[in-house]
């Protein structure tokens, strides 16, 4: 993660790692950043390709990588890449791009020869929290997290579906990953709490979701 102009290292996007399917050899991360999902891949024997747009990101995510390639996501994927791909990860990447067609349509064809799956996480602008900011007249960006002053576009569960599907990808799962507000039970009785986050962000995933996760596969 790149956060005015520091890089921080962190163990990778739980929720999509665990999505990858187990049979998945070679796999694109779309955004790597500086490698966290690539080195979670890399030590479950998976070949990963990286696409990032910082010299400094690439550096730190070569290790983890067969290659990794600075590349503007705006116009889509490089050209360079090699072969097909069982599995590509966009972990919070689609909002940084302002117009994704391109780069959709491109991964239909890198995931099509493999009937790959694409795994997306995005950020929920209608969560709670961001919610109650909107509803006292807030609007305001910041460095990093949900609003991250490089976001440029907002998606709720429904409009990423549509998205994907537009663009020739059937959606097999759209979830949140989230929480339920209730901190005494959290810290009284984590098991409980665990339960009620999971049937509350199932159950509301606008409201209760800070990340949305897609899993889809392209439409041949």
């Amino acid at each position: 993660m790149n956060v005015a102009g520091k890089i921080y290292k962190n163990s990778g996007n739980g929720p999509v790692l665990a999505r990858v399917p187990s049979g998945a050899r070679v796999v694109l991360d779309v955004g790597c950043g500086a490698g966290d999902n690539a080195r979670a891949l890399h030590a479950l024997g998976c070949v990963v390709d990286g696409i990032t747009l910082s010299e400094q990101e690439a550096v730190l995510a070569r290790p983890a990588c067969r290659a990794v390639h600075i590349f503007n996501l705006e116009q889509g994927l490089p050209e360079g890449l090699a072969g097909d791909y069982d599995c590509a990860i966009c972990s919070h990447v689609l909002e940084h791009v302002c117009w994704p067609e391109s780069l959709l349509a491109d991964l239909h064809k890198k995931l099509a020869q493999k009937a790959g799956c694409l795994i997306i996480a995005l950020p929920n602008v209608f969560y709670y929290r961001q919610r109650w900011q909107l509803l006292r007249g807030r609007f305001d960006y910041a460095e990093s997290g949900l609003m991250d002053n490089t976001h440029f576009r907002w998606y709720s569960l429904d409009s990423a579906r549509q998205l994907l599907e537009k663009n020739q990808f059937q959606v097999l799962d759209a979830i949140g990953e989230g929480n339920f507000p209730h901190w005494p039970l959290r810290l009284l009785w984590p098991s409980a709490a665990r339960r009620i986050d999971r049937f509350a962000t199932a159950k509301f995933p606008g409201l209760f979701a800070w990340q949305l996760l897609l899993v889809a596969r392209p439409r041949v």
